[in-house]
């Protein structure tokens, strides 16, 4: 779950950038940030250990739960 994070913020400034591709970029700067990625992917998690022993329609209603929260 922290590398999914870190590397939704480490992207999130090239997220919708067409330029040629690189491996030379800054990991953190003044644009990274959390997307909405990143927070859909807590939303799934807390729905996951909120209904961990539930059914698949639990465990769907408390992902869509989570989401909306």
């Amino acid at each position: 779950m922290y590398g999914a994070i870190t590397g939704d913020m480490i992207g999130a400034p090239y997220e919708f950038d067409r330029s040629p591709k690189t491996k030379d970029f800054p990991l953190f700067s003044e644009q990274t940030h959390f997307t909405d990625d990143s927070v859909m992917t807590v939303a799934v998690a807390e729905a996951l250990l909120d209904a961990r022993n539930g059914t698949d329609d639990e465990i769907k209603a408390a992902v869509v739960k989570s989401m909306q929260k």
